[in-house]
């Protein structure tokens, strides 16, 4: 059990993917790049997508590839019912910023920070009021597993929030985005993180991700309802929501 919270089993770090060794040795420069690549609107976006959760119940919620803990945080200034939060993510150096930025704020008593896989949680069915996810389901292996699991660990009527990137409908707004993805992403990536690799594999890990309408599509087929999709700064973000139905399983 965890901080009240009924597991399966004994969290473990199981190094799933090859992109986790990537994150851990960005982790310093991690957030420096957000802001700057995203011109500082990742912290809005992230505001945005904390004010989804429900204002009028305790809420225990779980973040789900924490990363550096932003959407974590977040919700947790957001919103004061959330009583409880789990920060959930594979690679430890991330997770050790995250719990110094959760410390300096004074958010210990509300938050745990945990290693572990989005895909396949240590966690109970129905335990959480809300699940959140902020740039981490393009880089999930089974998109649609990843979906099935929030599903699973939600309460019947909790939210799943899923923030993540997306291709600019308008073509003239899509193009210059492209170009500044495939051009402009990697050169300050690399320049201030000394890592080239990572930051190509940020542009392209975008451009092949799941539209809108399909990740849409991909919530639907897995129980959630009242979905919807939230464009943020001309496209360039997607706020996602849906609810489990009361009689959901």
């Amino acid at each position: 059990m965890q901080n009240g919270v009924p597991t399966v089993h004994d969290p473990s770090c199981r190094y799933g993917y090859s992109v986790v060794e990537m994150f851990d040795g960005i982790a310093p420069t991690y957030d420096l790049l957000n802001r700057l690549l995203s011109f500082g609107m990742d912290r809005s976006w992230r505001r945005r997508a904390a004010r989804q959760l429900d204002t009028h119940r305790a809420l225990q919620i779980i973040d789900l590839a924490t990363g550096t803990g932003d959407l974590l945080i977040a919700s947790l200034r957001a919103r004061s019912n959330v009583v409880r939060a789990v920060g959930l993510d594979l690679a430890p150096n991330m997770l050790e910023i995250a719990r110094v930025k959760v410390r300096q704020r004074g958010l210990l008593e509300r938050a745990t920070l945990s290693c572990g896989d989005a895909t396949a949680t240590c966690f109970a069915d129905g335990v959480f009021d809300a699940v959140t996810m902020a740039f981490g389901i393009r880089n999930t292996p089974d998109v649609g597993g990843t979906l099935g699991e929030m599903y699973r660990i939600l309460k019947p009527g909790g939210m799943a929030v899923v923030l993540e990137f997306s291709l600019p409908s308008n073509p003239v707004v899509r193009w210059c985005y492209r170009r500044y993805l495939r051009l402009g992403v990697p050169l300050i990536g690399s320049f201030v993180s000394r890592d080239k690799r990572a930051y190509h594999y940020l542009n392209e890990s975008i451009e092949r991700f799941a539209s809108p309408e399909r990740l849409v599509a991909g919530m639907r087929s897995v129980g959630f309802s009242e979905v919807a999709a939230i464009p943020l700064t001309f496209g360039v973000a997607v706020i996602y929501r849906g609810t489990k139905d009361l009689k959901g399983t």
